[in-house]
Parts: C-alpha cells; structure tokens; sequence
C-alpha cells in the first residue's frame, strides 16, 4: 500500500510531537505514579477518536488502531528516573529530583505519533495495539503488569525502540539475539562471635570472608556456566568494621549478576546461592544470602529484526540500518517474550558526534529522531501485517 499519507502526517505533525515530549521531559513522573502522563496520552488519543484503555494498575495505557485477524504490538515505556536534570533548556524538568534522563518521554511521544498517523491511515491491513507501560525503571518492571493485565493478548510479536546516545541521529541499531542482559541483585550479610586482630584463631574472621567470597565466587562461576552465556557477577559494595584492631560481628556484600542467555538466568540463582555458602563454609561464619530476581535478557527474534529492518529501509535508506553492540545493562521488555516474538531496536539519538549518556542528568536528544522513529515503526507495524509471521 502507498505511505505518502505517512509522510504527509509525520511533516504536518512533527513540531506537534516534539512538544509532547519537551511538556513530558519538563513534567517526569516516577515508576507507577505516571498519572497526569497517562491522562495527557489518554487525551490525545481520545481526540483522534481513539479508544485507549488505562492499565489496571491506574497508570499506563493500551490503544488498538484499525481492525482484523492480525495484530502486532508496539510498546513504549514512560516512567522518569530519580536524577536531578542538569540541563539549561527550555524545558528543564520543573520536578525536583526526577527526570527524563533514559529518553522514556521521546519513546512515548513516537509512540503517540505512529498511533495518530495509523489513525489517519486510509484502510490498515490488521490491528496495531501501542502499548504505553508504566515502571520500566523499577525491579522487576511494569512489564509484568501488562502481561498478568491481558496487554499483549493477542499479538503476534511486539517491537519497542530505545534512545541510544551512541548512535547518530538518522541511524538504527540492529541485532538478532539478546541485545540486553538479565540483572538480578545479590546481598549477603554474614555474621560472627567478633573478637580482636590479635587471636583470629579464637574467632570467625569476617572479613577475610567476604573477601574470599569477592574473589572466589566470580571465578567459580566462570568454570560452571558457558562463558558463551555472557554471565558476570560484580560486587559494588561491601562494608565491615570500623576499626583496625577488632574483628566485627557483621559484615555484608551487595552486587549485581547480569546474564545474556535466558536459560542460563534461570538456574543463576540456585548456583550463585550454592557457590556462596561453600565458600562461607570453611571460615564459620554464618551466611545470609538475599537474592531478588530482576529482569530476563531481552533476546531478539530473527524474523522479527527482518521486519524491522525493511521498515528501517523503506522509511530511511539503507544506509541508516547499523550494527549494535550486546548490553550488559537490563531492561523489562524482555518479559514481553514470554508471551510474543520481541525485537528491540536502538534508535540514535546523538547530534553531531556529541553523546549524552544514559541515566545522566544531562542526557537530551536530537529530536530529529522523533519523526525518525515514527516513520520507521510505522512502516515497520504495516509491513508486519502484510508479511507472513515467520
């Protein structure tokens, strides 16, 4: 089918959208508490005669555009971080400690724009849903709530671009396989009698424990995993004793294991709580090990990167498909695959070479990759429902 109505509507509305996410930017909300972006979403919608659905949690939102047998999902996160905006813009969050330094409020605005221009689409060859989650911030993430809610009943597979400062603006980031890593986070506390520097030999040296546990642990678990599963435990605090003459009666560690491979994510717990008590084991010391599960790896479908891929040439060129680099950092979408094929793609976002990092009070765009971003998961969704499904 011809897009030259796509073209027509992303020139005619780009400026409209890029307000969107500068109100949004200057106007963050935190995981679960996005109640006054929902209500902006849900208003724009609605005024284009859209139906969106408000996530039963109370913030968040689904919208289905256009109608059949066929259905494929476009998901978009829109929670802030905990960071002072550091930035001297016009639209500077105006919320103390809360901004949008991880480009959720770009991500939500092209959202709103390929559901807009669906809208204006004259004849759709199936059902889009956009998917507007709440939380992607927090652990384990608002992913869970749209799958256990019904989100993404229905779909046949589910896209969802992220904001890469990395890349420049005008290209888009491509990988088959995981492109993030699973995170969970470790914390062991381990206990004894205490006593002096003196005579170790008459008490359990606590120390000396935790540090066994930071050495031996990791390496261990290098000779039990397939190294291809790319797992990596790193300790990132650890604290005992306040003085150099005494042995303390606590101490703890707390650290982060991050994996590529889902199968491997799930016996890491088992392994990791085992590795530690064995070595605790011959020191005495009594070990407690609090494990919390974060997110799995978000590992991309292959058919599912073709069908981006074509978007990406149809709507830029080429030239604008790029490579992309495995991540070690998370991200809840990979729930997603528990129920649909997944593909995530990284939308570049830096502007002549200058690169903002992520989680950075003074990560920005180039917003050029608004419109960017709305012509290529459009053409992508339409391209989904006229191709076969694997």
């Amino acid at each position: 089918m011809s897009l030259s109505w796509l073209d027509r509507w992303v020139d005619d509305h780009t400026a409209d959208l890029i307000a969107v996410r500068r109100h949004l930017h200057a106007n963050p909300e935190l995981g679960f508490g996005e109640n006054k972006t929902t209500a902006l979403l849900v208003s724009k919608l609605r005024a284009a005669g859209l139906q969106p659905q408000v996530l039963p949690m109370g913030t968040g939102l689904i919208c289905d555009v256009g109608a059949g047998k066929r259905t494929v999902g476009f998901r978009a996160d829109i929670d802030a971080l905990p960071l002072r905006d550091l930035k001297d813009v016009p639209y500077k969050s105006t919320v103390d400690g809360v901004c949008h330094a991880c480009g959720h409020d770009a991500h939500a605005s092209i959202a709103l724009g390929v559901a807009l221009a669906l809208a204006s689409a004259p004849q759709l060859p199936g059902r889009v849903r956009l998917i507007f989650q709440p939380a992607e911030e927090l652990i384990p993430g608002g992913a869970q709530t749209v799958v256990a809610g019904g989100g993404l009943d229905g779909l046949e597979r589910v896209f969802a671009l992220h904001c890469d400062p990395r890349l420049e603006c005008g290209k888009v980031g491509l990988l088959i396989g995981p492109i993030t890593a699973a995170a969970d986070s470790v914390e062991v506390t381990l206990r004894g009698p205490g006593g002096h520097t003196a005579r170790p030999h008459l008490t359990v040296d606590l120390v000396d424990a935790l540090a066994r546990i930071v050495t031996m642990v990791p390496s261990l678990l290098s000779r039990q995993v397939d190294p291809r599963a790319g797992l990596s435990l790193v300790w990132a605090a650890i604290g005992a004793g306040i003085a150099h003459n005494t042995i303390p009666e606590t101490g703890q560690l707390r650290g982060t294991m991050r994996v590529l491979r889902r199968e491997a994510w799930d016996g890491a717990e088992k392994l990791i709580c085992s590795l530690i008590e064995q070595v605790v084991a011959p020191t005495g010391a009594e070990v407690d090990i609090h494990y919390t599960r974060g997110v799995p790896p978000v590992v991309n479908d292959g058919w599912s990167i073709e069908l981006l891929r074509s978007g990406v040439i149809d709507a830029l060129g080429p030239d604008a498909v790029a490579g992309t680099m495995q991540s070690m950092g998370a991200e809840d979408f990979g729930w997603y695959a528990d129920v649909a094929p997944i593909a995530l793609a990284r939308l570049g976002t830096a502007s002549n070479g200058q690169e903002l990092d992520l989680h950075q009070g003074s990560f920005d765009i180039d917003e050029r990759a608004i419109a960017i971003g709305v012509r290529v998961m459009t053409r992508t969704l339409l391209t989904s429902l006229t191709r076969p499904t694997s």
